[in-house]
């Protein structure tokens, strides 16, 4: 009678623990953060990982030379390949990237012949600002350029 008391408080035990998430109302996103890597990025550390690793097995003397050179140039190649597939992953936004820079850059320099960029910590706050929106200084019409010179 003890034994299927032990086995039924067991089995709860069990199946509390599986049902948790479910109960709890807790949910796996389906959105990819921002700090997770993509498969190409993945795939790209991985080799070049492999790679590393087979050099130190090499000057560890793990691995005689014949093994290491035929380890090396598979690694290598599934390398490139892992590092051409990554930029071409990320080339598909390089031309939005390259607009993106360009309008930065006119937004500081128009910030700076404005005087709303901090002189403290180089902020390009919005016209109108009488506090930098980073730090919190008072902005006084200095640019950055000016406040060097203390």
């Amino acid at each position: 009678m003890t034994f299927y008391l032990g086995v039924a408080l067991v089995v709860a035990a069990v199946l509390l623990f599986i049902l948790q998430p479910v109960v709890k109302g807790l949910h796996a996103s389906l959105e990819r953060g921002d700090d997770e890597l993509t498969e190409t990025e993945a795939r790209k550390r991985v080799a070049l990982l492999a790679l590393r690793d087979v050099e130190y097995d090499f000057l560890a003397g793990k691995l005689d030379e014949d093994d290491y050179r035929s380890m090396k140039s598979q690694l290598t190649a599934e390398a490139l390949a892992a590092l051409e597939a990554d930029e071409a992953a990320r080339g598909a936004g390089a031309a939005t990237t390259d607009a993106d820079l360009e309008a930065e850059i006119a937004r500081v320099r128009a910030g700076l012949r404005s005087g709303v960029v901090c002189a403290d910590c180089g902020f390009a706050n919005d016209k109108g600002s009488r506090f930098c929106s980073a730090c919190g200084h008072a902005l006084h019409g200095k640019a950055v350029g000016e406040a060097a010179g203390r």
